[in-house]
């Protein structure tokens, strides 16, 4: 990667997995994710600049909604309806129409003239009020108006302080995807990502948006494998920390700021995977020679060795119902994905297409997975149908990695590299939307799109 380090610890992977470009795409991949390293510098979060989005491709059939300005917002610490106006276009689901010109403008279901907004090829139109309370904070109320019945498809009540004013936005714009499209909406989920500034690197949490983005960890060395507890109060890590130098599965609380080990064995210890309860952890270990998974309980105890063989396992994933993991393995020559009972059992090979295929995460829903397949010198995301193995290649970018479902399983988040420079972008599922999040500075990677709020 031009102008990037991101070192890697190779225990003698096979050069002939990658080919005559093994240095370069073994350091990008991390194919048995074996520990990179943190020294802990801070725990105290820390503001940090925003990710910004950019919208470089959407549906083929987009949804006309107009949002009109919520009554009284005006004096307020944030706009609630500009961030659900992102919120709603940046899902490339929705056509944003204009609301401006209107004297008044509505307010209230009373208040809208459907004529009007048929006129604007509006299907529907988005209002609300905010009004203060004596304790400070606000009451905010929202309506869905249907523009061809002429009726309320929806409407919320929220109270809110200025400091939840943006949340309350997200929850509204959540609310009104669900509505109209079925699924639920992610505007309100969080995601985290490595950050490297010069020798610096930094584990941060951010809104799905980019905005809000705190460093929740910082480190002289990097910090790889971040991974989401299902109830999005912890992360799972791997470091490999000063004196002992060698790579270290810890949890961090992001309610308390502390953290703890919990897979601290002789050799590597890497690729944490949270089983859907939240109760267990799947570890990659090499404590009994090579690179094997193995299960255990979330406070470190209960270890119990998975899988069998001589070759490179690694980098496993729970279905959504912790029956089943995904793993990607050399076994069979060159690296695959394999997927197992999560109990231990045989494992039966899943993907077929190309030479090689790494880093697969279950779609939420169950029923396909996504990775990273190399097509010729590139590294791309694709999703694969676990019952018809029919494989769809999302991305073209040169290098792409870490592949992340979002809750709803509409879109993936993923590290790729534009101009020499690591950012991530997002796809949805079935490769029509794409957004790109850039940072202000620093090379970003090793994103994970945390769970929907509780």
């Amino acid at each position: 990667m031009s102008g990037v380090s991101w070192p890697v610890v190779r225990t003698g992977l096979n050069k002939e997995f990658v080919g005559s470009n093994f240095d370069k795409f073994l350091g990008l991949h991390r194919f048995f994710r074996a520990a990179l390293v943190l020294a802990l510098l801070a725990l105290s979060p820390a503001a940090s600049a925003v990710l910004t989005i950019e919208i470089v491709g959407t549906g083929a059939t987009q949804f006309p909604i107009a949002v009109v300005p919520f009554r009284a917002e005006g004096g307020l610490p944030q706009s609630l309806t500009s961030v659900i106006s992102a919120d709603l276009a940046r899902s490339g689901v929705f056509k944003l129409v204009d609301a401006g010109g209107l004297n008044p403008p509505p307010h209230e279901p009373q208040d809208v003239n459907y004529d009007t907004w048929r006129a604007r090829a509006a299907e529907a139109v988005v209002i609300g009020t905010v009004a203060p309370r004596p304790d400070g904070r606000h009451d905010v109320r929202f309506r869905l108006m249907d523009v061809a019945k002429q009726e309320q498809l929806a409407g919320f009540a929220y109270t809110a302080s200025g400091a939840q004013l943006r949340h309350t936005a997200h929850r509204i714009a959540d609310a009104i995807y669900e509505k109209l499209t079925g699924d639920k909406g992610v505007f309100s989920t969080r995601i985290t990502y490595v950050v490297k500034r010069g020798a610096r690197y930094e584990l941060q949490v951010a809104d799905a948006d980019g905005f809000g983005a705190q460093t929740v960890l910082a480190s002289g060395e990097p910090i790889i494998s971040p991974a989401w507890s299902p109830d999005g109060t912890r992360i799972a890590y791997v470091s490999f920390e000063m004196p002992q130098k060698k790579p270290v599965v810890y949890i961090q609380s992001l309610t308390t700021g502390g953290r703890r080990p919990v897979a601290n064995f002789w050799g590597s210890n890497s690729a944490p995977a949270w089983s859907p309860d939240g109760r267990k952890l799947a570890v990659v270990l090499t404590k009994d020679g090579g690179s094997q998974i193995y299960l255990m309980n979330a406070d470190g105890s209960g270890v119990t060795r998975l899988t069998q063989s001589s070759a490179i396992d690694t980098e496993p994933s729970f279905s959504p119902d912790g029956e089943l993991l995904l793993f990607t393995s050399d076994r069979g020559g060159s690296p695959q994905i394999y997927g197992m009972p999560a109990k231990g059992g045989e494992a039966r090979r899943l993907t077929f297409e190309g030479s090689y295929n790494v880093s697969p995460r279950f779609n939420p829903d169950g029923k396909s997975f996504t990775f990273i397949q190399r097509n010729g010198s590139r590294f791309n995301v694709a999703v694969q149908d676990l019952t018809t193995r029919q494989v769809q290649v999302l991305t073209e970018g040169a290098v792409d990695e870490s592949p992340s479902f979002a809750p709803n399983g509409r879109m993936i988040l993923y590290a790729t590299e534009v101009g020499g420079r690591g950012i991530l972008s997002a796809v949805s599922s079935d490769g029509r939307v794409k957004q790109r999040l850039t940072a202000d500075s620093g090379d970003v990677r090793e994103p994970a799109w945390g769970p929907l709020p509780k």
